[in-house]
């Protein structure tokens, strides 16, 4: 940020690194070993006086001289000038920090230099035992040299103590400078004999072209072991975080670890081949090949090394940004202002793009290019929106640590993602199909206060049951839903009736048959591992069915229903219609309606990608499943995408802990693994931080300009969002994965290292809570059932166990669930989205002729038939004026 961009938008800095530093540290590497390679080479040539060797040696070393001499020597011009332009404050740390380092390995270089000259001109000029003399005192300079910069070059990977001591000798002889001295002389050793395969092949004289041959496999084969053990040694004395990005979550290095052995192994057998009777010609191409095979050895070893660095040019000193982390603090101040040669200081509605571009040159360029070759940012962002990239930014360097933090306020990171997603991969957010809702009119059953001998009262326990609706890729949530029911018979003191009553459920015209538009919950059969008959869930319910009898509460736990009728569309309310009866004689005593919420209405394409839901409307598209899929592979060793191809989608909940009463099943994962819940709002917590409740919307169908609205109570009527009760998403997620590393799983600890709480001080004030079975408790805000306060919240106050959930929970008298007479989570009376009054509010509008709550306005005659005194018999407060 002190210095002007180097514009390299078609290839980023880093591919020119790669490119002259690679080419460059094949040549000096092999500088250092065929100096040896000419002395011992020399030395058994006059030791069995042979003359062909003796000439061989002579047009070796011209070759060895042109190359490592001029091109070694102009590369390693090309190095200095590329850092110093891409990474001029990175190179000024290494140019004072080791001012005699350098001034050392560069008088070590003029002696390499000289002793090489006097080597070559002096092959006929000088005795025998001169010129060895003068040979070895090249290979000793050069060696020296390779001593000096793996010094310097280490220190950026691993500056051991100093930082903390700021001496020379602490930065020099850092944790890795033996490892990486060893590993770079066996690597030199081994070029040596590459080398010396491509100009031995060049001798007429058979005998000596075969000494040469042997000589040079030698020199391969004894290398090889030595790298390989050099190798791991190397990465045994990485800071414990370092080695654990290069063995397990860097996905970059991957790939290179295992072609490391691999090449090892092929140039050692390519070395033996070589030597045995092959023609010339083919002999010929195995050189060359090999030759290749050890400029991608090199290659393997640097990216490793570099990509180890990742976040750092200097670790922990200067980010690959170039930009110390101690000049920017704190991290999420402007930007801009702070960028001495940034043209734009501030962004404005008319400059967004502009200051993205800013800030796009100054903290992605160092790294990515733009349609270039290396690190294209377009193969990373080319499916994203503008959302979903600001997402990405904010979470950027705080679980996956290869990148940087995002440095900037939010209009900054803003218009950064805005250019990312507009400027360059010209994006626009996609768009949903325009739906107009209709209002849901509800055919009510007739009911008479006067007269009518049974209420029943019909709710749906969970409120909205949302999945994941993406056919043949998934299944986020144990779709269907679950539908309660209480009768009473009407008298002075009403009573719960269950004994000889039977009561049956049946899904409305259009809802018959759920697959006829998406057969999505089918998929849950990897739950189970069995098939299951069409339009049957997994408790083996039929959208028409009979309830079950409990303790003074019928219940359908799993009714198999989806958002989607048959006639085609979106409906996520169908109306169930409910029928009690009496066992012995079939008479019907009440019948009333209930609502069993489905949606799929999931914004996973903001993030992931893909396009807006199946048919554009809702639930998420193949195009986006299978992007999650391909991550989640990625990061985590499976093969969900290769099983969804197949057809053998897989439940989330086959490998994560899920205890959420969807469909009423509980289904058990794998026991290391964290419950599906604190996994999903764990990994997102870090790229949605600082939001509010629109946060959640992105996930849950709770937008109020969805398609579902599922957050329509009289609470949301009040102003009261996600947040008042569950807590920022920081504080939700804290709150679940401190329950998981309370019972012993330390996968919580990656997920919450990055996040900061909230509604309290620290993490440590935040309270484990068990997802689904310890919730917000209504009586937090609720006290003595009284309204409350104006900054109420339930936030950090959970309820012990499952029976205090609202919606198991009931009210005084043990009869009547709490849920009954309040309506369903989410859509307690009064409930009222652009689906109307109706639909939301059946058990009022039925028998009080009004929405609200049950018995309130002092209807007792509700249940009574007479009138009630008093009246708090259920819970205080209930009767208002």
């Amino acid at each position: 940020m002190d210095y002007p961009v180097w514009q390299l938008a078609a290839f980023g800095g880093g591919f020119w690194i790669i490119v002259i530093a690679v080419l460059h540290v094949f040549v000096a590497h092999f500088a250092v070993g065929g100096g040896l390679f000419l002395v011992l080479t020399e030395a058994r040539a006059r030791r069995l006086g042979s003359a062909p060797l003796l000439e061989y040696l002579h047009r070796h070393t011209r070759f060895f001289l042109l190359l490592t001499m001029v091109f070694g020597g102009l590369s390693g011009v090309g190095i200095w000038l590329t850092i110093t332009t891409l990474a001029p404050q990175a190179t000024l740390v290494l140019v004072r920090t080791f001012a005699w380092g350098w001034a050392t390995e560069w008088a070590f270089f003029a002696g390499e230099i000289g002793a090489l000259l006097v080597y070559y001109y002096g092959f006929d000029r000088l005795d025998a035992k001169t010129h060895m003399r003068v040979g070895f005192f090249y290979f000793l300079f050069a060696f020296l040299s390779l001593f000096a910069i793996n010094g310097i070059i280490g220190f950026m990977l691993t500056p051991g103590q100093w930082p903390v001591t700021l001496d020379f000798w602490d930065g020099f002889f850092n944790p890795t400078f033996w490892p990486s001295l060893v590993l770079r002389s066996a690597l030199a050793l081994l070029l040596a004999g590459l080398f010396g395969f491509a100009t031995a092949l060049g001798i007429r004289d058979e005998e000596a072209r075969e000494i040469m041959l042997r000589m040079a496999c030698r020199w391969v084969v004894a290398a090889a072991p030595v790298l390989l053990l050099s190798g791991w040694w190397y990465v045994g004395v990485l800071p414990d975080a370092v080695r654990a990005f290069v063995l397990h979550r860097s996905l970059e290095i991957a790939s290179y670890r295992a072609a490391y052995p691999v090449l090892l192994v092929a140039l050692a057998a390519g070395a033996l081949a070589l030597v045995t009777r092959l023609p010339l010609k083919l002999r010929r191409v195995f050189a060359v090949a090999l030759l290749l095979l050890g400029l991608g050895l090199v290659g393997t070893f640097e990216t490793i090394r570099e990509a180890a660095r990742k976040p750092w040019l200097i670790y922990g000193q200067l980010w690959s940004t170039d930009i110390r982390p101690s000049s920017v603090a704190p991290y999420d101040a402007p930007f801009l202002p702070r960028a001495k040669w940034a043209k734009i200081k501030q962004v404005t509605a008319e400059n967004r793009l502009a200051a993205g571009k800013e800030l796009y040159d100054l903290q992605c360029l160092a790294c990515h290019s733009v349609g270039g070759p290396f690190k294209d940012i377009r193969k990373y962002t080319g499916k994203i929106g503008a959302a979903g990239m600001a997402a990405y930014l904010t979470g950027q360097g705080k679980l996956f640590t290869q990148m940087p933090p995002f440095l900037g306020d939010k209009d900054e990171r803003d218009a950064l993602a805005a250019y990312i997603a507009e400027g360059i991969n010209g994006k626009k957010p996609p768009q949903p199909k325009p739906m107009s809702i209709e209002p849901i009119t509800v055919d009510l059953p007739a009911f008479d206060a006067a007269s009518s001998p049974y209420l029943l009262i019909g709710v749906s326990s969970l409120g909205v049951v949302a999945t994941a609706g993406c056919d043949g890729s998934f299944l986020l949530a144990v779709p269907g839903n679950t539908l309660e029911a209480v009768l009473i018979k009407r008298d002075v003191m009403p009573e719960v009736v269950t004994k000889d009553v039977t009561v049956a459920y049946a899904a409305p015209d259009g809802f018959k048959h759920p697959s006829a538009k998406s057969d999505f919950w089918r998929y849950s059969e990897s739950l189970v591992g069995r098939k299951l008959p069409p339009d049957v869930s997994l408790t083996g319910l039929t959208p028409d069915g009979e309830m079950a009898a409990g303790d003074k509460l019928f219940s359908a736990a799993g009714i198999p229903v989806t958002p989607y009728p048959e006639k085609g569309g979106v409906n996520p309310y169908p109306v169930f219609t409910l029928t009690a009866r009496d066992a012995r004689t079939g008479e019907v005593l009440a019948t009333t309606k209930a609502v069993a919420p489905a949606s799929t209405e999931m914004r996973c394409y903001t993030c992931h990608g893909g396009s807006f839901g199946v048919d554009g409307v809702t639930g998420v598209s193949r195009e986006t499943a299978k992007g999650i899929l391909a991550v989640h592979d990625r990061r985590n060793g499976t093969d969900l995408s290769a099983r969804a191809a197949a057809g053998d989608p897989v439940a989330c909940q086959s490998c994560h802990p899920d205890a959420g009463p969807n469909a009423g099943v509980s289904v058990q994962g794998g026991k290391a693994l964290l419950s599906l819940s604190a996994a999903i709002h764990g990994f997102h917590a870090s790229y949605l931080a600082g939001g509010d409740a629109k946060a959640c919307s992105n996930c849950h169908p709770t937008a109020p300009d969805g398609v579902t609205q599922a957050q329509r109570d009289n609470h949301s009527a009040a102003g009261v969002t996600c947040v008042n009760c569950h807590g920022y998403m920081e504080d939700h997620a804290l709150s679940l994965l401190r329950h998981e590393r309370m019972v012993g799983k330390k996968a919580a600890d990656w997920l919450m290292k990055p996040l900061s709480p909230r509604s309290v001080a620290a993490v440590s004030d935040v309270k484990p809570r068990a997802a689904w079975i310890q919730e917000p408790d209504c009586l937090t805000c609720h006290k003595d059932f009284m309204l409350p306060g104006k900054h109420a919240t339930a936030f950090n106050t959970w309820t012990a166990n499952a029976t205090q959930l609202f919606r198991n929970r009931r009210e005084y008298t043990g009869n009547v669930p709490c849920a009954a007479c309040h309506g369903s989570p989410h859509a307690t009376f009064v409930a009222v989205n652009d689906y109307g009054i109706d639909s939301n509010n059946i058990p009022g509008m039925q028998y009080m002729g009004a929405p609200g709550v049950i018995g309130s306005g002092k209807r007792c005659d509700v249940c009574h038939t007479v009138e009630m005194e008093g009246g708090e018999v259920h819970h205080p407060n209930m009767v208002k004026e």
